[in-house]
């Protein structure tokens, strides 16, 4: 099975890191491809997304370092998050795994903008900014 990482440097604690993408709920106030989220039972998620309806359940969760996940729906068959501390920052990783090795390019060019958006959305909050007025796009 084909797996993809995408790495970026975000200046904000591990911590404040985690609590962002450990947030199911929270995602799509920052995720720039998820639109809505349903709870469905205990780490079990319902995302509407601009790429279609995808059912999402937590596997495993190390907290502040990992998580993973499974989907339905998605091309990508897991995903993950690995989060390093570097400096007065972190390191974040996104990684996926998918069934078709066709999918390898735009599912990396999706990785980047989903860490971008990360980026974004933590940069706005280490400024001060108020959650319920950011603006993902």
């Amino acid at each position: 099975m084909p797996k993809l990482e995408r790495t970026i440097d975000i200046a904000a604690a591990q911590e404040k890191i985690w609590q962002i993408v450990d947030n199911d709920d929270d995602y799509p106030r920052w995720n720039i491809v998820v639109n809505e989220v349903s709870k469905l039972g205990e780490g079990n998620y319902f995302f509407k997304t601009n790429v279609g309806d995808i059912t999402s359940q937590r596997i495993e969760t190390n907290p502040p370092n990992s998580l993973y996940a499974t989907q339905e729906g998605s091309p990508m068959t897991s995903l993950g998050y690995i989060l390093k501390p570097k400096g007065d920052g972190v390191e974040a990783t996104i990684w996926s795994e998918f069934d078709d090795a066709n999918q390898e390019a735009i599912l990396g060019i999706a990785g980047e903008m989903l860490l971008k958006s990360l980026k974004k959305y933590a940069d706005y909050l280490e400024s001060g900014g108020n959650p319920d007025e950011f603006n993902k796009k």
